[in-house]
């Protein structure tokens, strides 16, 4: 779509002219029949469009209301549309005094695909990418004629050309590696000015629209298609918190409670625990939720019941017309707790195999289950409806076990402590659990750079409960960069990914010998998640660790896999009494890296510093 806001005026070819000189914009572009819910909110821009009013008449089409903003070059039209509609276009009569004009809007017929909109679950993994520092699939979107930004390779901080051509050239290496799922951080329109950078992609222009840097709207769709037909799913990374301050609302906010008011609360503290705090003062809950994230990035007011269907419709828009199969909300516990949870709610109820998982990035497992859906005991009754949370928890805890000594508190107890708390969880199994991502420290770097610590802290984060997601760069042991990058540190290019490179991390050819070993590591262990139920449907049972060795078991009535983090610098003895309330009826184990065999039926050792993974038999 060249412009989203494109629509066919008819009848008079003055009407074309009007249209034209306007500059009107329509969102969304166009709808859908049959549709999970029959509201439909139409928003109009474009010069004095308030002072026009509209007009259906069309069976199974009624308007509901239409609402001017503060400022009059906005007209908001909401209908309500039966499942008996067909596919087609319908007429808005619009007028002003004495002067009439039309438009047609488009409504499409729903495409229904058992590979579209799929969720995800604890039977995959998800793979997390930055697309601008991915690959370069097109050199000749990288800099675009008209968008402020152009590309930088040679700043950590700017823009380097990845695009979603590069990311759907290599979904044979993510397929490879055994991941299930992609999760590209944002790709809608971030045309900011070059000091702010956004090649993040979190700091939204234009919420119908992805990045000309990046690609097209068509050529996202067809990405979710192409992934689709690989068996990878996809999920998309959204933002109500806030948006770009080049944003086109800018110019001309549509009303006057669309943001909130940073002279009056200034940035947020980004303290999310405030959020579900009881003792919360008013002060702290709205400098968490009201306060701007940066000051390139406005706050969105969700109050403004407006602003909310907009968001919501949005979110429905995209799904239906991409086809993606989850989503992944930034900032999740920043906005409202009650628009969240309505979002979230009507999103679900109108996809119901659908999936989200909200960043609820807090500083503890009291906080973080806080804004799982249906958490039993809350006073405030709140209920979030969001399926998923990113625990953080479970990262902090890894990154301790290999930072501390072990102690009573300390080392290996922190992985403990976090898991025998998830009595607070509604479902823990649901929680995306992670060892790092584009926001933290590179989880290489955070173990002191040592690859057999984090072969044991990758075993571990695909042997645990929940739904473990992998950072692009993982599966090559990737190191975090200078300080001075900010956080270009942590986003670094895949090599080979751009014309002119020297190697291709690609390709094993081009691999160092560190990174071979890691990713043949990787590719072994993830590919093995994949076959094993135990893994993806399993209860967790886990001892208390002893001498810095931790073991717990994955099962089902039919499948087991016991899984042995040693700490040490030396082989440690495993106890078959210790652990026989597993271990029973059970005569012997195969490791899943080696394809060794042990037996089960007396005491056994495990080498130093490993994470072990036997299936038993």
């Amino acid at each position: 779509m060249k412009h989203l806001f494109t629509f066919l005026l008819i009848c008079f070819s003055p009407i074309v002219s009007w249209a034209q000189e306007q500059n009107l914009r329509i969102e969304p572009p166009f709808w859908y029949t049959k549709m999970p819910t029959t509201e439909l909110q139409i928003m109009l821009h474009g010069k004095d469009i308030g002072l026009w009013r509209a007009k259906v008449d069309v069976p199974g089409i009624r308007l509901v209301q239409q609402q001017v903003g503060d400022s009059q070059n906005y007209l908001f039209i909401d209908l309500s549309i039966s499942p008996e509609v067909s596919d087609g276009t319908f007429t808005i009569e619009l007028s002003h005094q004495t002067k009439t004009n039309t438009l047609d809007y488009e409504l499409k017929k729903r495409i229904r695909a058992t590979n579209r909109n799929q969720g995800f679950s604890s039977a995959d993994v998800i793979y997390l990418l930055m697309p601008d520092r991915f690959a370069n699939g097109n050199p000749n979107n990288d800099t675009v004629e008209g968008m402020l930004e152009p590309a930088r390779r040679d700043d950590p901080s700017g823009r380097h050309g990845g695009d979603i051509q590069g990311v759907l050239e290599h979904l044979d290496y993510i397929k490879d590696l055994g991941m299930t799922a992609v999760w590209l951080t944002p790709v809608f329109e971030n045309d900011q000015t070059p000091e702010y950078k956004a090649y993040h992609g979190y700091a939204a222009t234009d919420m119908y629209k992805i990045d000309r840097r990046f690609g097209s709207n068509e050529e996202f769709v067809a990405f979710v298609e192409a992934c689709h037909k690989k068996g990878l799913k996809v999920i998309m990374d959204m933002i109500h918190n806030h948006i770009g301050d080049q944003h086109w609302w800018m110019e001309d906010l549509p009303f006057n409670n669309w943001l909130h008011d940073q002279e009056v609360y200034g940035n947020t503290s980004y303290r999310g625990s405030v959020a579900s705090d009881p003792y919360a003062s008013q002060y702290d809950y709205d400098k968490l939720v009201k306060g701007w994230f940066v000051n390139e990035m406005p706050d969105l007011d969700q109050s403004n019941e407006v602003l909310s269907k907009y968001l919501i419709q949005n979110t429905l828009w995209w799904i239906e017309y991409s086809g993606i199969d989850g989503i992944r909300m930034d900032t999740y516990v920043y906005p409202y707790a009650d628009y969240m949870a309505r979002w979230a709610k009507e999103v679900l109820s109108a996809y119901p195999t659908f999936n989200i998982v909200g960043e609820s990035w807090v500083e503890s497992v009291a906080h973080e289950s806080y804004w799982q859906k249906d958490k039993p005991g809350e006073e405030d009754g709140y209920n979030s409806f969001l399926p998923s949370v990113t625990d953080f928890q479970i990262q902090f805890a890894v990154r301790d076990a290999f930072n501390q000594d072990f102690g009573w508190t300390t080392g290996l107890m922190n992985i403990y402590y976090a898991l025998s708390q998830d009595r607070l969880y509604s479902d823990p199994m649901k929680n995306v659990i992670f060892l790092d991502n584009h926001d933290i420290g590179r989880i290489y770097s955070t173990l002191g750079e040592n690859i057999e610590h984090l072969k044991m802290a990758y075993a571990f984060l695909m042997t645990t409960r929940g739904i473990p997601q992998v950072y692009y760069g993982t599966e090559l042991a990737f190191e975090q960069g200078p300080s001075a990058w900010g956080d270009g540190a942590k986003r670094a290019e895949m090599p080979g990914g751009w014309l002119g490179d020297e190697r291709s991390v690609f390709d094993a050819s081009g691999r160092t010998s560190k990174e071979r070993q890691m990713h043949e590591y990787v590719k072994k262990i993830t590919n093995w998640r994949k076959t094993s139920k135990a893994i993806h449907d399993g209860k967790l049972l886990h001892y208390l660790p002893e001498n810095n060795v931790y073991v717990y078991f994955r099962y089902t009535d039919k499948d087991r896999v016991m899984v042995i983090m040693n700490m040490n610098e030396s082989a440690m003895n495993i106890s078959r009494e210790k652990h026989i309330q597993m271990l029973r009826g059970y005569s012997s184990a195969k490791e899943i890296f080696s394809d060794r065999s042990i037996s089960l039926l007396k005491d056994f050792k495990v080498p130093a510093k490993t994470t072990l993974i036997y299936e038993l038999r």
